[in-house]
Formats: C-alpha cells, sequence, structure tokens
C-alpha cells in the first residue's frame, strides 16, 4: 500500500474514531470506506493519523494511538 492510500485511510479514521469505538467497530467502519484495505494497513494508516494529526485533536491521537497498539501487539502474538 502507498503513502497516498494510507494517509486517505488515515483521513477516514480521524473522521469516524469516537473515544468509546472498540478496534474492531473501527475496522468495520473504516473497511465500509475503504473494502480492500487489511487489517495491518488500517494499523499503519492509524501510526501515520496520529503522527500527522497529534496537534490537531488530541482526543481522537489517543484513541488511535489505543488503536494501533493494539492491533499491533496483537499481531505479534
Amino acid at each position: 500500500m502507498d503513502a497516498s492510500e494510507l494517509q486517505a485511510i488515515g483521513d477516514t479514521m480521524m473522521r469516524l474514531v469516537t473515544p468509546d469505538m472498540t478496534p474492531k467497530e473501527l475496522v468495520k467502519a473504516v473497511r465500509k470506506v475503504h473494502p480492500d484495505a487489511k487489517k495491518k494497513d488500517i494499523a499503519r494508516a492509524a501510526f501515520h493519523a496520529i503522527i500527522a494529526d497529534a496537534n490537531q485533536d488530541l482526543g481522537k491521537s489517543r484513541s488511535l494511538q489505543a488503536f494501533a497498539l493494539a492491533e499491533r501487539t496483537q499481531q505479534a502474538e
């Protein structure tokens, strides 16, 4: 997946994520907009969005960080 696709997914995540959203709900919502996105790509996009948009919305960045870390540790197991 190239950088523009990661950015597009990250932008979608920033629009959709809420503090009470579970990782599973976020993946499902993102896949409605980006049906070909793999979980691994969605986690990468979350990290990308955190880096790119951290100073714009701290709450959403924290939610994405929690999601991205949970996905990365789950994939490592």
